[in-house]
């Protein structure tokens, strides 16, 4: 699974999955446009893949607005004229009860996760159809199927949004050759869970829900998202996969 001058635009690339896969895939020979909000964290991720031997640069842009995402996209192809996989990995996860949600969160939380997915879609599948060939990757949740999770409804709402998503825009690009996929992950250790593993209720009441008995590592995600970008897969589309050690209850 070698991605040799491919271009791939990874959003959310600052820290945690998005990290591990720009390390991936610059380690693999792909070129990788590293996205985030800001600069923070990002410097690290592109400093870490170029000292790994690969190839990264950082695009700066809030993907939940649609007039920067096209700025950002017309960027990466002044850089390298083209883009063959986006991932669709930038999130936030507010944590509070339904009635006692922010407005604001909740939007910020839909405006990110799902609105951001679209407009990149939207402005690489365009993009890709002129390539006649593409990969969309988009990082979902099991907490989008039928898992649910506590306190998390604005989290949980973006991310079925973000599957139904991936099903529709994989039946209407599938003609120009273009797939799209969702992994689903469970319980990942990165920064967004780092809280929560301090509560040993929590860890406990995870630990009892996953048959493999451990939590899963940002690799364990990014493995799926290789092959689901090789020609190992290139007859793989419109599908959801979780990556949870069995099953993962909220």
């Amino acid at each position: 699974m070698k991605f040799d001058g491919k271009v791939v635009l990874i959003t959310g690339a600052g820290r945690g999955i998005g990290r591990q896969l720009a390390l991936e895939f610059g380690t693999r020979g792909a070129m990788v446009a590293a996205n985030d909000i800001t600069p923070v964290n990002l410097d690290e991720t592109v400093a870490m893949v170029n000292e790994a031997g690969g190839l990264a640069k950082d695009f700066v842009t809030d993907i939940s607005k649609k007039m920067p995402v096209q700025a950002m996209v017309s960027q990466v192809l002044d850089e390298w004229e083209r883009i063959d996989i986006l991932v669709n990995n930038a999130g936030v996860e507010p944590h509070a009860p339904l009635l006692e949600l922010d407005a604001w969160d909740w939007q910020r939380t839909l405006d990110v996760n799902l609105s951001g997915a679209f407009y990149t879609i939207q402005a690489i599948g365009r993009v890709m159809r002129e390539q006649e060939q593409g990969v969309i990757i988009n990082i979902a949740s099991i907490a989008g199927r039928a898992h649910g999770l506590k306190d998390r409804s604005a989290y949980v709402a973006s991310k079925m949004g973000l599957i139904g998503l991936t099903r529709e825009a994989a039946r209407e690009l599938a003609v120009d050759n273009i797939r799209v996929n969702a992994v689903c992950p469970g319980v990942i250790e990165t920064e967004m869970t780092a809280d929560m593993r301090q509560n040993q209720a929590i860890m406990t009441r995870w630990l009892e829900d996953i048959p493999q008995k451990r939590l899963g590592q940002p690799q364990d995600v990014v493995g799926l998202v290789m092959f689901l970008c090789s020609d190992a897969a290139k007859f793989i589309t419109g599908q959801a996969i979780n990556v949870d050690g069995g099953k993962v209850m909220s």
